[in-house]
């Protein structure tokens, strides 16, 4: 399907939770090289924030792409690309919704609250050794895999914009 014009929420949601996940994902990578103290735990309280704000924000884009369809191509993609695309779109659409979610629940397993910047969401309880080994299993263990999804689509979004001089990213930026 072709479509050169994005809704405004497209954008918005996109930007949102792109700039936002990245700006997680990207703490996280910095606590694992940090020595445990008051500076990790600040910095560890921050990326539960932001990913708290990620899954809200991510769980609307979720709802807002289900109402409104898939992102139509700008250009008719040999069939493979067109499967590639979609494919990488619901993965990073879900992984922004459940790399959060399972934070989330590793900090429940492990009997630690979940607090949005100070407010408390959920309140600490007993700790729960499966759910905590289970959400720490797929937190950290699927990084690598995110990591090399997102970057798949930013090469790609570049490409078609530099390359194939589709437009893709412009109608993304509302340029088109």
């Amino acid at each position: 399907m072709l479509n050169n014009k994005l809704s405004k929420p497209t954008m918005v949601f996109h930007w949102l939770t792109a700039v936002f996940f990245i700006a997680t994902l990207a703490i996280g990578l910095y606590l694992g090289d940090m020595v445990n103290g008051p500076d990790k735990n600040e910095l560890r309280n921050l990326h539960k924030s932001l990913g708290v704000f990620v899954m809200f924000a991510a769980s609307i884009r979720l709802l807002w792409r289900l109402k409104e369809g898939m992102i139509g191509t700008v250009k008719q993609l040999p069939a493979w690309q067109e499967r590639s695309a979609h494919f990488v779109h619901w993965f990073l659409l879900l992984a922004t919704i459940m790399m959060p979610l399972s934070g989330i629940t590793m900090s429940i397993g492990g009997g630690r609250s979940v607090e949005f910047f100070g407010v408390s969401l959920i309140s600490a309880g007993e700790k729960i050794e499966w759910l905590q080994q289970i959400s720490s299993a797929i937190h950290f263990s699927s990084v690598n895999i995110v990591i090399a999804i997102l970057v798949l689509h930013v090469l790609a979004a570049l490409k078609h914009q530099l390359v194939d001089r589709d437009g893709t990213l412009s109608r993304m930026l509302g340029r088109s």
